[in-house]
């Protein structure tokens, strides 16, 4: 089904003689910039039915007409996969995703992806660019993601998320017994050798700051809680290889697994069997995109944590 926008705004005298693509930014804040200046050169949104140019001048009274047609976003193909859902309503919606599922389709991936599940929940999401995907969590990372399901939704989170307004809280486990929380404020980048991998980057670098403290400390093992200030590709993982305690069961930046001096069958088992990262998304916090209420939603720990932890309490401990 074709949805139409129809919407007129009167630009104000505070915006008077001010640039028509910043004025339309400021008249219709629920769609992004580049969106509007979409609809300014295709003619969709114009000044009194006249087509201009993005830095064409508006002048208080002109009547800024916007009729555009939403266009489907997304081509991949809906797939009835089961989701875990946490909360949903016209806008929004929040899942608990498992481990093992892929969020984008993407090489290696082409489907059966979170994005898959996402066009057969909610049809209507094609026309939200990346089915309304505003963040990412790795295939083998569990907890919290939160997703829009219209444009105005989208254009909120987005910006929620670039201004660091999202809370997010993780349990993982790591290697080695912390003596204390604190924070890792490294910049990151691509690898520079393996490509599917990031790394600490002092040169080209983005800004990635972690921030932890501990939960339980074990023998050898420790559970921690992390709070993301920034949200860069794997930051978590490498940020706590990087201060030499890599979570527990990463395949990509903890090598082979570690077996203490002195463990017992138990331990050992458990510590070679666990084939993911240990990492759990727990928390996720932030102002409704539409209402503007904050909201906030936590889930426990997946099973497979709850039975790790659960032998680190009886058989790493001395």
């Amino acid at each position: 089904m074709t949805e139409i926008i129809d919407r007129q705004e009167i630009v104000p005298d505070a915006h008077n003689g001010e640039r028509f693509d910043q004025v339309a930014a400021q008249l219709f804040p629920e769609y992004s910039r580049s969106r509007l200046q979409t609809w300014i050169k295709s003619g969709e949104l114009t000044v009194d039915g006249d087509v201009r140019r993005t830095r064409d001048k508006v002048l208080e009274g002109d009547t800024l007409v916007l009729k555009a047609e939403l266009q489907v976003e997304v081509r991949s193909v809906a797939e009835p996969i089961d989701l875990n859902i946490v909360y949903e309503d016209d806008h929004v919606l929040v899942i608990n995703k498992p481990a093992g599922l892929v969020v984008h389709p993407g090489a290696g991936n082409p489907d059966g992806t979170l994005l898959n599940a996402l066009l057969n929940h909610f049809p209507e999401i094609d026309k939200v660019p990346r089915a309304g995907i505003v963040h990412r969590l790795d295939r083998d990372t569990t907890g919290l993601m939160i997703a829009a399901k219209t444009l105005e939704a989208h254009t909120s989170l987005v910006a929620q998320l670039q201004a660091r307004e999202v809370h997010r809280e993780y349990d993982a486990v790591v290697f080695g017994t912390m003596t204390g929380g604190g924070t890792v404020d490294e910049p990151m980048g691509r690898h520079p050798r393996q490509r599917t991998k990031m790394a600490v980057s002092q040169v080209g670098g983005k800004e990635a700051v972690t921030h932890y403290r501990v939960t339980r400390r074990f023998l050898n093992h420790t559970h921690i809680r992390c709070f993301l200030e920034t949200g860069r590709t794997h930051q978590i993982r490498v940020h706590m290889a990087h201060i030499k305690y890599p979570l527990l069961g990463d395949p990509l930046y903890a090598g082979r697994p570690r077996l203490p001096k002195g463990a017992t069958d138990l331990l050992i088992t458990t510590l070679r069997g666990f084939g993911r990262q240990a990492l759990h998304a727990r928390k996720l916090e932030l102002e409704h995109p539409i209402s503007g209420d904050t909201m906030s939603w936590e889930v426990p720990l997946p099973e497979d944590m709850k039975a790790l932890l659960a032998v680190l309490a009886t058989e790493d401990v001395r």
